[in-house]
């Protein structure tokens, strides 16, 4: 693949999605990055850096996140899919290489199931099939995470806490910092719908129905998202692969961002095969 020269990452305000880019419009492939429940679009903060060089990169906030307005009606998987498409659309591109973490791993995950024809190549980044496939309570975790907000906490009251739980060991302090400037651009109304949306998590019925070539990474110290989730994963995507993550946790964007930008430039050259 040719690649660019860089570009500075550019803000851009869209009619329904606001946007951080980098790379050319001319690049001729372009990724979507999708954050998850607690960043925004500068969680990609490495990718954007690294993948401009070579493509047309996107992150999104979150519809409601960031400067990104809410959905209209409830926020649901499905809704988020079709935010996803409708950004493409605003992009004006047809097919997209689509990344999501977590969150958004989940959000891309419905999206590619519904929508094949627009998605090149999918990576998933530690994420899972399921809401509590461990068998997790929905209604317990949902209440834990919503106790600080009824407290009166808006989400960078607890950034701290919340990212020391989930990043590895050998996360950098540049990292954290950058992790926990994106929780603060997030309201708690903001946090409180994808809460609700989150635990209503179950895509392993539609899994079967994604096409394009998807690669799953996990680090290997994630217990939030442990490797038997992507593994499930794997089991149920025709064609997917594994790949684990030595020593990161769930943070793996910026804790492993060799790896992550490593496995999405593979992911473009084996849709282009």
């Amino acid at each position: 693949m040719t690649a660019p020269e860089p570009f500075e990452p550019r803000d851009v305000q869209g009619d329904s999605i606001a946007w951080r880019e980098a790379g050319s419009r001319d690049a001729g492939e372009v990724v979507l990055l999708l954050h998850g429940l607690g960043g925004s679009r500068i969680s990609w903060e490495p990718q954007l850096a690294d993948l401009g060089r070579r493509a047309l990169v996107a992150a999104w906030d979150l519809p409601g996140y960031g400067d990104s307005p809410p959905l209209v009606g409830s926020t649901t998987f499905p809704a988020l899919a079709d935010a996803v498409v409708g950004w493409a659309d605003e992009l004006g591109v047809d097919r997209v290489h689509l990344v999501g973490i977590s969150f958004g791993g989940m959000i891309a995950q419905y999206t590619a199931a519904a929508h094949t024809e627009r998605i090149a190549s999918l990576t998933l980044l530690a994420t899972s099939p399921k809401f509590g496939l461990d068998g997790t309570e929905p209604e317990a975790w949902r209440a834990a995470r919503l106790a600080p907000l009824d407290a009166g906490q808006e989400p960078i009251d607890f950034a701290d806490r919340v990212l020391g739980f989930l990043a590895g060991p050998d996360i950098t302090d540049d990292a954290m910092a950058g992790q926990r400037a994106a929780m603060a651009r997030i309201t708690s109304t903001a946090l409180r719908r994808s809460i609700d949306c989150l635990v209503t998590h179950d895509s392993r019925g539609v899994l079967s129905q994604i096409s394009a070539p998807t690669t799953v990474l996990v680090g290997g110290l994630d217990d939030e998202t442990p490797i038997a989730y992507a593994q499930a994963i794997v089991d149920l995507v025709p064609g997917a692969t594994l790949q684990v993550v030595p020593g990161a946790g769930h943070l793996l964007n910026v804790e492993a961002p060799d790896a992550v930008d490593a496995a999405i430039v593979r992911q473009i050259e084996r849709s282009r095969r």
